[in-house]
This record gives structure tokens, C-alpha cells and sequence, in this order.
């Protein structure tokens, strides 16, 4: 009877409760106990909410850190500061730290001590708390404000938030809006500036698959890379990095479980996703489907194909460009799986029916269709207007930009402008500056590689742009060519100050402003960029989004307001966010099936000695032979590799923690499925899937293939199995949910 009674009064809480999906939704931790965490135990959580968030006490968060401004995440899985993270998120690392000699994408890189670590470049930040400041600046918004004139003074009442939190500290604070600028929070950080490389596996480990299985499942990819953490003798975060610093001692560190797993196991991921698109309108989908990501996958396919042959012939080129070759490579797949996957699942229709029946909705009443009546024609009015000046303006940017010469002659705007002043010192100050700027930008530069991507990017943007939109001097340039872009390429490459080190150099010796404006690459930069992009394009993208944003943020107030029951995760913007749900099979598609996870013995099927994304290691291929897998095989005795669970991740998420319902760790997200690459915009929840690395996988490289043992007895290894969600008792659940109520 007492079981009964307690199950009716869960339903009754539950009902008076917004409802949340477990697998969609990046969740602020802050509001888990509120929205979520009734939902989350009866998939398989057992820790309570303030082991997974707390301000005053150590939890979950406090292992999980920001890489950068957020390009990644981390986790701290030792009491020394030890973090993991991808493979690809340490990948500049590794590539800046290799040569020839020690070619460590090639080989990988382990450091046996303390002392053999290398300062990585990077800062992490770790999140103190988070605070909901909407009330201090929402009411001061008045209704009478134009979009442009709301999001300025949003922006003056968040500096003077920010500058008052952050006295007298050493935090970071940052305010960031929520719900297209319905809410406001924020978050306060503290930041350590000297990290440490501790080890990677080699590329044929970290990378198998390259671009081919990018984006793919199955995989069998060991995407992930080691650093450390080091503050000063007081365990305080230090700005940069010090001999005198020692590894950091963490508030909390993730104990490592490598026991046995199974379908339908709780699995959470902490991390710092960092840009969603959920509540895209119908007409924002449409120009992205027909104008916007047809254009980036074709410009970076193009670029693509000159710079893969030319690594393909000689070593430091391969080396000094695999960075900048994923980096184009990624989004080219991404772009090209998001169109064909948002118009598979027909993401438009359902985006159209959603705004119809707000439009039914707001009929309903008077005051509802004074407030709401403007959003779906200006949701309309503004993406025509867009989509005359879309193409244009990724042209700009993907084309023109991305030109690595053009790129610098663009940063050369501040060097000219102290040399067009009397100011000697100010002159002094850029001319070290530019010299500073130019012998990062040479030291991993090809001259034939840029020469043939600023010939075909010119040539693609004198074909696809309309006469009308292209600048006086570029057509004027064309013309002066006769159309020959490889001519103009070897002319303007032979005599720029910006292709070339020795020129850049000696330029800068005795720089005069006439060099610089007389240059062809900054011309182009200037009135492309400069004055097409940001002063011409940018004044008509302002008019534009102001509407757009005005529709954006009614749209979203509106249909909260329409499904009061409903509880809506805000998009990504890389703060910290948890997202729930279970290791998980799949279908992607009729009488296909995915198992939850890969083994070696794929990684052996798929090895071609021919294709370089497809090369084993010898090492490997030993341990495989051998079964040499020490106490990180399962119980069946297979050596896991990667698995899957329908977590909801993004960008930015590369390298967060998976977690079970212990709060152990048991993988490292690093992608999503081919399936379901319309995810940032539209959450497709029956084949949405986050494919991460086995942490059994990760524990067997560094022990038994690199031999870096010392770094295994730094963590906390449990070895007892993780108990099923379906072995908790309803009662548990059912007893939380009266407690929550009460």
C-alpha cells in the first residue's frame, strides 16, 4: 500500500513538473535538482545533486575544465592535476611540437617525469559558480528599445556586472544571455596558464580513420591526449608558466572505472558545448539547405584537394599543415552531412508546423497578438533580405579570408596605421608586433600551397558571385589577368611583401606605408574585407538582424510561454552543461543495425598498409596478436575501443568526461554519427548518438602500448561493476520525488 501511495504522489509531482527529455538537452548544472533530477535517477544516477553541482562543496564540476575560451574540454582524472582530453584537441600541440627528429603525430610523445612535460601554450579554466544576474538586467530593457538599442544597453548594464564581481579577485567573470536574450547568467572562473604536454598516442592511433571515418560509426579512433595542470606552491592558478610551479591538487578528481558496461547504462557528460541553432526558424533552415553550407563544402573541398596533395609529397609539409587540413577538413564534413541530414528528416516541414501552430496560438487572444504579431514576418522579410547578400558573405569570409596570405596582409592593418602617424614609439611598438605576427605565420607556411588556393578561390569567387556584388577592383584585377587566375597567382605571389618571409622581413627593416597599400594581397584584403565585408555587408547584416534577433527573442518567449510545462535547454554557448541519457544501440537505417560498441578486431579489419588513415602501429599489432590486453579487457576478453550512448553533445564538447551513475568515468566524447548531423539545429532522438572513446581503451595504450605505467598508478581505478539503471529500486525514485516535493 505505502508503495502505491508513494507512486501516485511521484505522478502527481511529476505532472506539476516541466517535463525534460533525458538524451536531448544541454542542461546548466545549476538547475539539475530542479528540472532534472527525478529523470536522471530513474535512468541510472545514484550521486545526489550536489555531488554533481555545488559552490561550496567538492563535485563533479570541479573536475571538468575549459580548454582556452572553450575550443574544448578537459578532465582531471588524478590528485596531480592530470587532464584528459581528444587527440584533436591537442592536436596544434603536438603538431608545433613536432620535427622531423621527433616527429610526435607520427610516433606519439609520452614524458616518463614531471620534467620532461612541455609547456603546451594553452590556458584552462575551471568554473567556481554560476549565477542567474536576469533580474539586473532584463527589467531595465524596456519594451520602447529597438533590437540595437536593447543589445546596447544589455551590453553596458553586463560590463559593469562583470567589473563589480570581479574586484578584488583573480576570477574571470563572463555574462552570457540565454534563450536568444530572455535570461541572463554568470559565470565565474578561475584560470591556470601553465599546462603541460604529457602524452599523446601516434596519429595511426590517435587519428585512425582520418577523414574518411570522421563523423562515422563505427569507429575505432583513440582520440585522446594527456596534460597537466600546474599552479604555484600555494596551489594558486599562475598567468603563465614557471619552473617553480608544481601539478595542481584539484578540489575533485574522476575516479576511472573499468569494469564491465552494457546497453542501457546511465551515461552523463559535463562539458562546454559551444553553439547550438535549436530554435532556427523554418526560414533560417531554408537558406542554410540551399545557399549558405552548399558554399563552405564546396570552397573547402577545394582546398582540400591542394593541400592533401601536397602534404601527401614531402614530410615538414605534412607536418606543418595537418593542423590547419583538420581543421578545414572537419567542418567540410560537418556542413555536408548538416544539409543532407536536415533535409532527410525534413527538419524544414516540422520547423514550418512549429510556427504555425504558434501563429494559432497567438490568434487566441488579443494582448498575445499585440505582443507576438511582427515575429513570423520578420522572421520572413528578414532572411529575403539575407539571402540576396548570404552568398557574398561567405564567399568573403571562406574564399577570400581563409587565404593565408590575404589573412596577413589583413593583420598588417594596425602596422599601417602607426606608420601613417608621427608616433614613433606607437610605430616602434607595431613594426616588433608585425615581426612577431610574421614569424609565426612563415614558420608554417607553404608558398606553393597558398599560391594555388589563393588561384582557385579567386577563380571560384569571379565565377559564382553576381557581377553587381563584386568590388570595382576586383574586376578590375580579373580583368588586368584576362581571366588567368594561375597568372595572376604567380605575379602577385613573385612581388608580395606577405608571401614571403625573406621579403616580410626586410620590409619590415625599414617598413614605408606606400609597400604595404601598394600591395596586391592587401588591396584585396582591404576592399574585400575591409570594405565589402565588415563596412558594406556588415551595415545591411545590422538593419537585417535586428529584425531577425527581435523575432528570435519573441519567438522563443512566446513558445515557453505556449508550453508552460515544457522545460526548454538553452542553446550552446559554451558555458558548462550536462546532458543525460544511456550507452545505446542503434538503426540508421532499414535492416541496418549498430551494435554500442567497436573492438580491435576492427581496427586490424580495416588496416591498409596503402592509406595512411588506415596504418597500425607494429606495437599494436603485437599486443593484438598476443591478446595482451592486462586488466583492461571485458569479462568476455575483448579489447573495447569506442562506444556510443544518445547524449547530446557539440562542438566544444570534444574531449568531456562520460560519466556513469557512480560519477566514474568510463569514456571521452570526441564525435557524433553521420546519421544525425542535423543536431545542432534539430535533435533527431531515435538515432542521435555520441561516439567516445572506451576510457579501457585509453588506460591499455598508456600502459601496455607506451608504457607510461607511472601515469595508471596516478588514478583511481575501480574495478566493481557500475549497477544497471534497471536494478534500482522504483521505491528510491519514488521517495526523492516526495522529497523534492515536500
Amino acid at each position: 500500500m505505502k508503495q502505491i501511495a508513494l507512486a501516485f504522489i511521484a505522478a502527481l509531482f511529476l505532472l506539476s513538473t516541466p517535463s525534460a527529455k533525458a538524451d536531448e538537452g544541454m542542461w546548466l548544472p545549476m538547475f539539475v535538482k530542479r528540472l532534472n533530477y527525478v529523470d536522471m535517477q530513474k535512468q541510472g544516477l545514484q550521486l545526489t545533486p550536489e555531488e554533481i553541482y555545488s559552490v561550496n562543496n567538492s563535485s563533479l564540476k570541479d573536475a571538468i575544465v575549459r580548454l582556452g575560451g572553450g575550443f574544448c574540454t578537459g578532465e582531471i582524472i588524478s590528485d596531480q592535476g592530470l587532464m584528459l582530453t581528444n587527440h584533436h584537441c591537442g592536436f596544434s600541440v603536438i603538431q608545433e611540437n613536432s620535427t622531423k627528429e621527433n616527429n610526435y603525430l607520427r610516433d606519439g610523445f609520452w614524458a616518463m617525469n614531471n620534467e620532461e612535460e612541455i609547456p603546451a601554450g594553452f590556458s584552462v579554466s575551471f568554473l567556481v559558480k554560476m549565477e542567474d544576474v536576469t533580474k539586473d538586467i532584463l527589467p531595465l530593457l524596456g519594451v520602447e528599445l529597438t533590437e540595437g538599442q536593447r543589445a546596447a544597453k544589455a551590453d553596458s548594464l553586463i560590463k559593469a556586472i562583470e567589473e563589480t564581481a570581479s574586484t578584488d579577485n583573480d576570477y574571470d567573470v563572463q555574462i552570457k544571455s540565454f534563450y536568444n536574450g530572455n535570461e541572463y547568467y554568470m559565470f565565474i572562473y578561475e584560470t591556470f596558464g601553465d599546462v603541460r604536454f604529457v602524452g599523446a598516442p601516434p596519429s595511426s592511433i590517435g587519428k585512425y580513420g582520418g577523414d574518411t571515418d570522421n563523423w562515422m560509426w563505427p569507429r575505432h579512433t583513440g582520440d585522446f591526449t594527456l596534460f597537466r595542470v600546474y599552479a604555484d606552491a600555494e596551489n594558486k592558478p599562475t598567468k603563465e608558466y614557471s619552473e617553480d610551479n608544481k601539478p595542481y591538487t584539484p578540489k575533485h578528481s574522476l575516479p576511472v572505472n573499468i569494469a564491465d558496461r552494457k546497453a542501457g547504462d546511465y551515461s552523463m557528460i559535463f562539458g562546454y558545448p559551444g553553439s547550438t541553432d535549436r530554435y532556427l526558424s523554418s526560414y533560417g533552415v531554408e537558406m542554410a539547405v540551399n545557399i549558405s553550407q552548399p558554399a563552405i563544402v564546396k570552397l573547402r573541398r577545394q582546398v582540400l584537394d591542394i593541400y592533401e596533395a601536397e602534404m601527401a609529397k614531402d614530410e615538414q609539409t605534412y607536418i606543418n599543415y595537418a593542423d590547419k587540413q583538420a581543421s578545414v577538413a572537419n567542418y567540410w564534413k560537418y556542413f555536408k552531412g548538416q544539409t543532407a541530414g536536415l533535409k532527410r528528416l525534413k527538419i524544414y516541414d516540422k520547423k514550418k508546423a512549429e510556427e504555425d501552430a504558434f501563429e494559432a496560438w497567438i490568434a487566441k487572444e488579443n494582448d498575445r497578438a499585440e505582443e507576438y504579431k511582427n515575429v513570423i514576418s520578420n522572421y520572413d522579410e528578414g532572411y529575403q533580405e539575407l539571402s540576396k547578400i548570404i552568398l557574398k558573405s561567405t564567399y568573403d569570409i571562406e574564399a577570400i579570408y581563409r587565404i593565408e596570405s590575404v589573412s596577413l596582409a589583413w593583420r598588417s592593418r594596425g602596422l599601417l596605421a602607426a606608420l601613417n602617424t608621427d608616433d614613433e614609439e606607437k610605430q616602434a611598438k607595431a613594426i616588433e608586433s608585425a615581426k612577431a605576427s610574421a614569424q609565426k605565420h612563415f614558420k608554417e607556411f607553404s608558398y606553393t600551397i597558398d599560391k594555388q588556393v589563393f588561384a582557385a578561390m579567386m577563380k571560384a569567387y569571379s565565377m559564382d558571385i553576381p557581377k553587381e556584388q563584386k568590388p570595382e577592383m576586383f574586376k578590375q584585377l580579373v580583368n588586368k589577368f584576362k581571366g588567368d587566375f594561375n597568372k595572376m597567382a604567380d605575379k602577385i605571389y613573385s612581388n608580395s611583401i606577405f608571401t614571403s618571409s625573406e621579403r616580410m622581413m626586410d620590409f619590415l627593416e625599414k617598413p614605408k606605408a606606400s609597400s604595404i597599400e601598394k600591395d596586391y594581397l592587401y588591396q584585396i584584403a582591404k576592399t574585400i574585407i575591409l570594405e565589402d565585408y565588415v563596412q558594406n555587408l556588415g551595415t545591411q547584416k545590422r538593419a537585417i538582424n535586428e529584425k531577425l534577433d527581435n523575432a528570435g527573442r519573441l519567438y522563443l518567449k512566446g513558445i515557453r510561454e505556449m508550453n508552460p510545462t515544457k522545460a526548454y535547454a538553452p542553446d550552446a554557448n559554451s558555458t558548462m552543461r550536462v546532458t543525460y541519457g544511456s550507452v545505446k544501440d542503434y538503426f540508421p537505417r532499414d535492416a541496418v543495425y549498430y551494435n554500442y560498441y567497436t573492438t580491435i578486431e576492427g581496427i586490424m579489419e580495416k588496416e591498409d598498409p596503402k592509406n595512411p588513415e588506415f596504418l597500425v602501429p607494429a606495437k599494436l599489432k603485437e599486443l593484438y596478436k598476443a591478446k595482451d590486453y592486462g586488466q583492461y579487457a571485458n569479462s568476455k576478453g575483448e579489447m573495447i575501443v569506442n562506444f556510443i550512448s544518445n547524449n547530446d553533445i557539440t562542438g566544444g564538447n570534444s574531449g568531456s568526461p562520460v560519466i556513469n551513475g557512480r560519477g566514474e568515468l568510463i569514456g571521452t566524447a570526441f564525435d557524433g554519427n553521420w546519421e544525425a548531423m542535423s543536431g545542432d539545429i534539430a535533435f533527431e532522438t531515435e538515432l542521435q548518438r555520441t561516439i567516445s572513446v572506451d576510457i579501457r581503451y585509453t588506460l591499455f595504450i598508456i600502459d601496455k602500448y607506451a608504457g607510461a605505467k607511472h601515469l595508471i598508478d596516478e588514478m583511481s581505478i575501480i574495478r566493481e561493476l557500475s549497477p544497471n539503471p534497471n536494478t534500482i529500486k522504483e521505491e528510491k525514485v519514488e521517495e526523492e520525488a516526495t522529497e523534492t516535493a515536500e
